[in-house]
């Protein structure tokens, strides 16, 4: 990532900041790989569920995933046609909403998944009789994993009952390839390997209702691997969401995406230097993303000059704790209250839901994005 310029007036501090030009660059960067490995693109917008975001990544996208029938209906109002959502919807004001959506939007495709026949008869119950029907993905999950159907031998009597089910159409098959820990180990490869083949056996062994069955994979983990196990006669859709701001931390060490750069940062201000080696920053757990892994100091400024980044300069300290509002620093070197840091982060979805407002710095100046969660 490029160093934000140190002297950017600020209303307040602490405050995340995103470089646009990193962000354009990692869409165009994105969009060009999944085409090359025979797939198109869906983002899993919920990363960062920014409307000037999600627009710059809509023209060159299939469509847009998301994980709630909220996140679908902004997805909709932000300009998406097409919306996948990674879940059984089963509430019922949820399902009747997505009713409402499609009657009142001829050019809107809506996609949910299933993995149950209970999901699949409230479904049934909201769109029975529907003029526009809810296309449904067979979720194939991993024992012990999250959400998903457990072997490929649930899949044909789950295929029937959505089949038989009026105002749904089966329409293909979902997985997600992140079901091993985030690091490229021969243990983990295999388990994603094994995860990939299964759905693919899943979606070549039903019969589909739409003449463009989707087979859809996730993440930005392992989507090398996915891209290895893709069925003929389908809509290969990637629905990574985390390359569009990349990150300093887990994504950065094994996204096989090459040239993606970091794109967000969170600045702090030094507020406390109470022992030799140890300062105390006012950002912690409510402005940080944490469950990924602490924040990186990535640059360190003093009177709006950088004093160091990236490679350039001895790093400024480690972060080894996080308060509510407070960081702890370790081995802090040259660090005076008053200075202030700029705190990279891993996992970039849970930083952006921390934040009602993100300052936005390009070439033509800084602007105001406000995340919708």
């Amino acid at each position: 990532m490029t160093s934000l310029d140190p002297a950017l007036v600020l209303e307040t501090l602490p405050q995340m900041l995103l470089d646009v030009a990193a962000v354009e660059r990692n869409i165009a960067i994105k969009e060009t790989w999944t085409r090359d490995h025979g797939m198109v693109l869906a983002p899993h917008i919920k990363t960062t569920m920014t409307e000037e975001i999600v627009r710059r990544q809509l023209p060159g996208c299939w469509g847009v995933t998301v994980a709630t029938t909220a996140q679908a209906a902004k997805a909709a109002e932000w300009g998406a046609s097409r919306i996948l959502i990674v879940n059984e919807v089963l509430f019922r004001a949820h399902l009747e909403k997505l009713r409402a959506m499609l009657a009142e939007s001829p050019e809107l495709e809506i996609y949910a998944l299933a993995d149950s026949a209970a999901g699949v008869a409230a479904a049934a119950e909201v769109f029975r009789g529907a003029t526009r029907p809810l296309k449904v993905l067979i979720d194939v999950g991993t024992p012990g994993g999250r959400t998903g159907i457990r072997a490929a031998e649930e899949a044909g009597p789950l295929a029937a009952l959505i089949a038989d089910a009026g105002g749904l159409l089966l329409a293909g098959v979902s997985a997600y390839e992140g079901v091993a820990p985030n690091v490229r180990t021969e243990e983990n490869l295999a388990a994603v390997d094994a995860h990939c083949r299964v759905a693919r056996d899943v979606f070549e062994s039903l019969e589909f209702e739409v003449e463009e069955p989707v087979f859809t994979v996730g993440g930005s983990a392992f989507q090398d691997r996915a891209a290895m196990f893709l069925p003929e006669g389908a809509v290969n859709v990637l629905r990574s969401g985390c390359y569009v701001v990349h990150d300093h931390g887990t994504y950065a060490g094994v996204s096989p995406v090459p040239g993606l750069e970091a794109a967000a940062v969170v600045r702090a201000l030094v507020v406390s230097g109470p022992e030799p080696g140890r300062v105390i920053l006012n950002a912690g757990k409510r402005e940080l993303a944490y469950d990924a892994g602490l924040p990186l100091i990535v640059a360190h400024h003093r009177g709006g000059e950088l004093l160091s980044s990236g490679g350039s300069g001895a790093p400024a300290g480690t972060v080894t704790k996080l308060f509510d509002h407070h960081a702890i620093v370790d081995e802090a070197a040259g660090l005076d209250v008053g200075d202030t840091v700029d705190l990279g982060i891993s996992h970039p979805c849970s930083v952006f839901d921390r934040w009602r407002e993100v300052v936005a710095v390009s070439a033509g100046g800084v602007e105001v994005w406000k995340p919708v969660f």
